[in-house]
């Protein structure tokens, strides 16, 4: 049976927002990983909002959305530049390090690389584009970061690290 939430007057802003949030985890995304490096400092953290805007622009151009009081939004927004890097399915601990769940140096896993901008690139990772912020826009508690694409790597074709429901999910 489908149950539709219709949000009547009286509800309150948390009851909408915890529905939303509800509705949000039925969409898989994948995981990302973007990093900067830079006068700011190097920084990295997880996300799964990441959009491609328009591969017609010249140069392609991609969004990241990240918490404005994340410390790596601050790097990113300073240095100017960042890489998204794409996880596989495997690679989920890495993922947990970046969003915090580890206590262990982020950069620690993993061999990183720099790109042109100077932002780490996972050697592992499924894809990377290595992006200069061309713009930046705060809606509530996030900054959308679009990001034009300067240097894409390719890596090994497999399967990527997608999250849905609230947990890791894998192609099947």
């Amino acid at each position: 049976m489908n149950h539709i939430h219709k949000v009547k007057p009286q509800e309150t802003v948390l009851s909408l927002r915890q529905t939303y949030l509800d509705a949000m985890s039925c969409i898989a995304s994948s995981v990302n990983v973007v990093t900067t490096d830079g006068p700011a400092g190097r920084g990295g953290v997880t996300v799964t909002a990441m959009s491609s805007v328009s591969a017609d622009a010249s140069p392609p151009v991609l969004l990241v959305c990240l918490h404005h009081l994340s410390r790596a939004t601050e790097a990113i927004r300073e240095n100017g530049a960042f890489c998204v890097n794409v996880l596989g399915e495997d690679q989920h601990e890495l993922s947990n390090v970046f969003a915090g769940r580890g206590d262990e140096e982020r950069f620690s896993p993993g061999t990183w690389t720099p790109m042109e901008t100077g932002s780490p690139r996972l050697h592992k990772s499924l894809a990377a584009f290595d992006c200069r912020v061309s713009q930046c826009l705060l809606i509530n508690s996030h900054f959308v970061v679009f990001g034009e694409v300067e240097d894409i790597f390719m890596g090994e074709p497999h399967p990527p690290l997608l999250y849905a429901n609230r947990d890791y999910a894998k192609i099947c």
